[in-house]
């Protein structure tokens, strides 16, 4: 019996290990291959063609015609990509161990970023996910501040912010514009449970740390690089802060100001305190006043919204570019209609990732409006130079590049190029170049601190430091912290302060701001060295200037096809972020801003 046992044993052993054999080869012929990365590659760049144009055209319709119908197909199309993004990613993850070549492990890795959104895989839960954004979305473009049958939207709301010194007017405003944003406190809680959750299956510590991980660096150490362009710029921004406050406490009074060293939001002549140009008239140089009204030559000059766009395009070719399509001019939206409501916040397109480009505005004749062009353009011509790249790479070096490349040639908007586009007939001789800078720093300077907080904001909600119960709280906190800006009234857990700022129901990423801030002054001063410009930076323009253009274009066309770090190099001579080129530009107004703030007590509590 035992022995009989024993056969049978070995037997089945043997049988086993047979079975054993044979998956272990079947494993090993299912373990996927280089040829197999290159196959999946090849399938997701024909998906991401046929699908992506599709949710864009949508997309375009839903920001243009905001409809129940619109938002409907919105979160229909956002679910349906989300899903599919999501599959790319898990699929990419599965070649992490194959031996790949360089541009092979880079396409790759950017599928695994599932930037701004990874949609959870559970299909009930991407639904809800897409319906939440779109409706978030939607909730802000319609948005409107009522008192019984006075209804204003945020261009008119803006229009207070930014014209009038009525202190209880400016409140009213302020107060009213984030009434629209209350409804969004909870949905958007659940987008971020929900983000949070498809973000982990994806690997990463939450949203946040999915978002960081996408700059070519350890997302670890990501932080830290913020912290030391930060630190570059902020003694003059602590400057421009201290003389700005001091000026508007002499209009104001003590009682409205207060004495903690900050200034209350609603006082700086933006809606969100992030471009103080609305209070030039209360802080400019006192004996200086020779500062150029362009919106006033724009007038006089007979500029409408297309002159002006074509104006900013013809920058753009005057470096070497070929002209915009004749679609562009057919497909953009240049003016708010006025029988529907309409996403306004100015936006750059890319319908089919090849020519079919456009931009969204509501464009207002004047100087605001004339910068904000070069910068939407700046998108589109950038969006066209890398057309030719693999899809995976038709994107900017990093977001931040995408967004400094407008508002590097919008850097050249001086009385040169005024000059040199018939706005002007000289440069006159009596300009303040303290006046420009004064004007500049109050747009560029003021920004820095809250493109950099909007996402620590973020990333805080993601990781849970900054709780569900303190939404609030957390944001005015660190407005305090990096702005020296305050609510000017009590806020509550009942508010949803930072609704009202469109990148937040919008999901877009907001670093890629403040490097625009860093990068578009670095791109300025090598693009100037390149054009043979010899003087005061901020005097430069590189209008008509071929060898800068040169320049320029070769780093467009690269696209995202090499790390930030070689882009950069094309450009700047050098791997490094550096903001120093912000410091030389600014260098006269902040000697002037020293000498102000000599006897004025300086920084916040």
């Amino acid at each position: 019996m035992l022995k009989k046992l024993s056969i049978l044993l070995l037997c089945s052993l043997f049988v086993m290990g047979c079975q054993k054999q044979a998956m272990n080869k079947e494993t090993e012929m299912a373990k996927p291959t280089t040829a197999d990365a290159e196959a999946f590659l090849e399938q997701v760049e024909k998906a991401i063609n046929e699908e992506y144009e599709y949710a864009a055209r949508v997309a375009w319709v839903q920001a243009n015609f905001i409809t129940h119908d619109t938002v409907w197909l919105g979160a229909k199309s956002n679910e349906k990509i989300g899903a599919l993004r999501v599959q790319f990613a898990h699929k990419a993850k599965k070649f992490d161990d194959v031996a790949v070549s360089a541009d092979v492990r880079r396409r790759l890795d950017m599928l695994k970023n599932v930037s701004p959104l990874a949609p959870p895989s559970d299909a009930e839960k991407n639904a809800r996910l897409a319906e939440i954004t779109a409706s978030l979305d939607a909730t802000y473009g319609s948005g409107k501040y009522c008192v019984e049958d006075n209804c204003r939207d945020l261009g008119q709301l803006s229009q207070v912010i930014g014209e009038s010194r009525d202190h209880q007017e400016l409140l009213d405003a302020w107060k009213g514009w984030r009434t629209i944003s209350r409804p969004m406190r909870e949905p958007y809680q659940d987008m971020v449970r929900l983000a949070n959750q498809g973000a982990r299956e994806l690997g990463y510590a939450d949203t946040g740390a999915m978002w960081r991980a996408g700059y070519d660096m350890p997302a670890a150490d990501f932080p830290a690089e913020l912290d030391r362009l930060w630190g570059q710029v902020k003694p003059l921004y602590d400057a421009l802060q201290c003389h700005v406050r001091a000026k508007l406490t002499d209009h104001y009074g003590n009682d409205i100001m207060g004495n903690d060293g900050m200034i209350p939001a609603h006082l700086l002549g933006n809606m969100w305190a992030q471009d103080w140009t609305g209070v030039y008239d209360l802080v400019k140089p006192e004996d200086n006043d020779a500062n150029l009204d362009v919106t006033q030559l724009l007038k006089d000059n007979g500029y409408d919204a297309k002159k002006m766009v074509k104006t900013a395009e013809a920058f753009f070719t005057s470096l070497g570019m070929e002209p915009l399509p004749e679609t562009f001019w057919q497909r953009s939206l240049f003016l708010k209609p006025k029988d529907r409501d309409v996403v306004c916040h100015a936006s750059a397109w890319n319908l089919d990732n090849v020519d079919d480009i456009r931009i969204k505005m509501c464009i207002k004749e004047d100087y605001e409006d004339f910068v904000t062009i070069h910068h939407e353009l700046g998108h589109n011509f950038y969006q066209r130079a890398y057309n030719q790249e693999s899809i995976l790479y038709r994107d900017g070096a990093n977001d931040g590049f995408h967004e400094a490349i407008g508002d590097a040639v919008a850097l050249s908007i001086n009385p040169l190029y005024l000059k040199q586009i018939g706005l002007i007939d000289e440069v006159p001789t009596n300009t303040s170049d303290l006046n420009m800078l004064m004007a500049r720093a109050l747009e560029k300077i003021a920004f820095v601190p809250f493109g950099l907080m909007i996402d620590q904001w973020r990333w805080k909600v993601f990781s849970g430091e900054i709780s569900e119960e303190e939404y609030n709280a957390g944001w005015w906190q660190l407005r305090n912290y990096y702005q020296g800006v305050k609510s000017p009234v009590e806020r509550s857990e009942a508010d949803f302060d930072p609704g009202a700022k469109y990148h937040i129901p919008g999901n877009t990423p907001y670093t890629r701001y403040f490097l625009a801030h860093i990068l578009q002054f670095q791109f300025h001063r090598e693009l100037c060295e390149a054009a043979g410009f010899k003087g005061d930076l901020h005097n430069c323009s590189i209008y008509g200037d071929k060898t800068a253009g040169k320049q320029l274009i070769d780093m467009l066309e690269m696209g995202s096809s090499k790390p930030w770090q070689d882009a950069l190099e094309v450009v700047a001579n050098s791997r490094e972020m550096d903001a120093s080129a912000v410091v030389d530009y600014f260098a006269p107004l902040k000697v002037w801003l020293d000498k102000q703030n000599e006897n004025r007590s300086c920084g916040w509590n």
